[in-house]
C-alpha cells in the first residue's frame, strides 16, 4: 500500500490539490494499492483562496506517516500555522517523496525539507524564494523540479504533470500514461 496525504489549509488553492488528487484517485482503478487523502490541522470547513469550501479526510495526528506528501499552494501558504509546519517537517524525515505545487514550495523551505535543494515554484515568487536562501537554487522556467525525493511543481498544470511522472516513479510509466488518458 502507498498512501498519498495532500495537505489542506485556509487558503490553499483549489486546483494545487485538486489536480493531484485526480492523478492519484484516478491510479487507484490501475493500481488498487493506493490510499489517497487530504490532511488537516482539524476536520472542520477550510474556505479555499477561490472561495470553495472542503473538509479534510484526516487531522494532522491522524496522519499516520505517508510515502508521500503533496503540499499545495496559495494565499494560505504565507499564514501558515506552526503545526502544518511540523507536520511537513515530520512527515518529510519518513516519505519516499515530499512535493509540492506552486507556493507549497515555500512551505517545503519553512519546513526544512527544500535545504540545499534545487527547486521551482510559480513564476511570479522564484525571486522571493530564492531570496530566502534556505533552499539550493531555485529554477525559473521548469514545470517541475525533481532533487532527490523533493519534487516541486511551478504552478496548477505542472503540478498535475509533476503527479503524473510520479506516479510513473511510484508504479510504471504504463500506470501513468493509463491515468493520463481517463484524466484527459
Amino acid at each position: 500500500m502507498t498512501s498519498v496525504a495532500i495537505l489542506l489549509f485556509e487558503g490553499v488553492e483549489e486546483l494545487d490539490f485538486a489536480g493531484p488528487w485526480e492523478v492519484f484517485r484516478q491510479a487507484i482503478d490501475a493500481d488498487p494499492s493506493f490510499e489517497v487523502f487530504t490532511v488537516a490541522e482539524s476536520l472542520g470547513p477550510i474556505t479555499c483562496a477561490n472561495g470553495l469550501r472542503v473538509l479534510a479526510d484526516r487531522t494532522l495526528d491522524e496522519a499516520g506517516e505517508p510515502d508521500v506528501i503533496i503540499v499545495p499552494g496559495g494565499p494560505g501558504t504565507d499564514h501558515a500555522s506552526r503545526a502544518i509546519v511540523d507536520w511537513i517537517a515530520a512527515a518529510d524525515r519518513t516519505t519516499a517523496w515530499t512535493t509540492s505545487v506552486c507556493t507549497g514550495a515555500f512551505l517545503l523551505a519553512e519546513a526544512g525539507a527544500a535545504t540545499g535543494r534545487r527547486v521551482t515554484t510559480y513564476h511570479t515568487e522564484i525571486e522571493a524564494l530564492a531570496a530566502r536562501g534556505d533552499t539550493g537554487p531555485v529554477e525559473a522556467g521548469a514545470r517541475w523540479v525533481h532533487d532527490g525525493k523533493v519534487v516541486t511543481a511551478a504552478g496548477v498544470s505542472a503540478g498535475i504533470d509533476m503527479s503524473l511522472w510520479l506516479l510513473g516513479e511510484l508504479r510504471s510509466p504504463d500506470v501513468s500514461r493509463q491515468v493520463r488518458i481517463w484524466i484527459e
